[in-house]
């Protein structure tokens, strides 16, 4: 989790696909393909399909990189930079997920865009840099850093699955995930009324900022009331774009951003530069190794609405390449100045609503977002969306990572031994995260660790599962 949410389904439905290595929970088989993998369509055909696809990731691919930008101060031009090239980064690893190159890529209709799974720990350790004094461009340095070095955590997973999966079973993914989803939601509120420069200002939670998010959440909620189901699909891009009129009617948007823009934006690699921090990174080993998992469950849920094999060798190789390509574009985005990315599941909803499962059709949803990229202009006008109204389907979104590690935990046994490890983690992990000066008399080290709500409940959930035999081992298809 995969990580972001499907746009394509009725809310609350998980971001990510099923439960890692299963099939649980994936998309049932469409009846009729259109065009199966290997059709070729029309350019047509092939420009109206990529356009759905494109309306159901654009929000979730930029929205990472601006909550982040926000939360530690970024300046304007420089988030800029850092949401064209989430843009350009995506679209690069949708191509190669769906064209295949020796043992990168799934070779099926995968959409790879910005997770959601690494904003919260990227913002608390970074807000906690810059409370310390630590100049913005250095802390930005240290996330791209971390995100560098994180990747070769996942390209090293994509080596090792059915070893990793005995050690991260769906017990432990599931945990982690709520507990992402859970430590989001205070990122979210915070979004809603109006961001840390609204605290700072006295503007925090006023009547203007609560009615911009609270329409938008309103929309987003209503329209999945509505039996229809592209209305359903372009719930969160209606929600904001009206927001964003409003906002408009208000004099509440910046268009900085979009001025200070050059007019073609060329890839700069290394723009701040790379660090490190060990207290960044060791919370992200962790969301890391879940990614990877999550990847099984969504090239999984994939293969299976695309009528390809569900297990043997043929999906293995899938997955395996899946994994690895989401570990290397991650390295990639690091060098190229942007955050860790996963593969989204919300193009299976798409595949399901066109009937059309051609992996061709990811060249035109590559091009789409490389173009997109390289024309800033695009993203200053995504920036001038004021917080307030990000907020509002941010709250969604992470409510519904929430939800997804919830749908993970329901596919377990959730028998005495399950619920001492989920009371335990959940507790930890929550509780350092709301009281942090519990850990006040640790060593630095520890502290800088643990103070990451995620890491504190993912190494729990790991430390039990493993402490803690199950005397009734779950089936695991993908370790034969």
């Amino acid at each position: 989790m995969t990580t972001p949410p499907k746009l394509s389904t009725p809310l609350p439905e998980s971001p990510h696909a099923s439960p890692p290595g299963s099939s649980a929970g994936a998309p049932p088989a469409t009846p009729d393909l259109v065009l199966g993998l290997e059709d070729r369509p029309t350019a047509w055909v092939g420009m109206l399909a990529a356009l759905q696809h494109l309306l159901a990731i654009i929000v979730p691919i930029v929205t990472p990189g601006l909550l982040i930008c926000q939360a530690l101060g970024v300046p304007a031009r420089d988030t800029n930079l850092i949401v064209s090239m989430s843009l350009v980064i995506s679209g690069i690893a949708t191509f190669i997920q769906c064209r295949r190159f020796g043992p990168l890529g799934a070779g099926l209709l995968i959409v790879q865009g910005t997770s959601f799974n690494f904003v919260g720990p990227l913002i608390a350790g970074g807000s906690l840099m810059v409370k310390q004094g630590t100049p913005v461009e250095a802390v930005m340095a240290a996330i791209f850093g971390v995100v560098v070095a994180g990747s070769f955590v996942e390209m090293g997973v994509s080596r090792i699955l059915p070893f990793v999966k005995r050690m991260i079973t769906p017990l432990v993914t599931g945990i982690v995930v709520l507990m992402i989803g859970l430590t989001l939601i205070k990122v979210g509120l915070i979004s809603m009324g109006g961001g840390f420069a609204a605290m700072a200002n006295g503007s925090f939670a006023n009547g203007e900022n609560l009615l911009l998010s609270g329409m938008v959440l309103a929309i987003i909620v209503a329209l999945n009331r509505i039996p229809v189901v592209w209305l359903r699909s372009s719930a969160i891009v209606i929600a904001l774009a009206a927001g964003y009129a409003l906002a408009g009617f208000m004099g509440r948007l910046d268009f900085t951003g979009m001025h200070e823009a050059p007019a073609f934006q060329v890839p700069v690699p290394l723009h701040f530069g790379l660090s490190f921090s060990w207290s960044l990174f060791i919370p992200m080993i962790v969301i890391y190794l879940v990614t990877s998992l999550e990847a099984i469950g969504d090239v999984t849920a994939t293969s299976k609405i695309s009528r390809e094999p569900v297990e043997g060798p043929v999906w293995m190789r899938r997955i395996k390449g899946g994994v690895l390509l989401n570990g290397a574009n991650s390295l990639l985005a690091g060098i190229f100045n942007t955050f860790p990315s996963s593969i989204f599941a919300q193009n299976n909803g798409v595949i399901q609503l066109t009937g059309i499962a051609s992996r061709h059709i990811g060249i035109w949803i590559a091009l789409f977002l490389v173009v997109l990229g390289l024309f800033p202009s695009v993203a200053g006008v995504i920036q001038a969306v004021p917080e307030p109204v990000l907020g509002g389907a941010a709250m969604v979104m992470f409510g519904a990572v929430a939800a997804a590690g919830i749908n993970i935990l329901a596919s377990v046994a959730l028998d005495r031994r399950a619920l001492l490890i989920i009371a335990v983690s959940l507790a930890l992990g929550l509780g350092v995260s709301q009281v942090p000066e519990f850990l006040v008399h640790m060593p630095a080290a520890i502290r800088n660790v643990l103070e990451s709500g995620v890491a504190t409940g993912g190494i729990c959930a790991v430390l039990l599962n493993w402490f803690l035999p199950d005397s009734h081992p779950q089936q695991d298809s993908a370790a034969h």
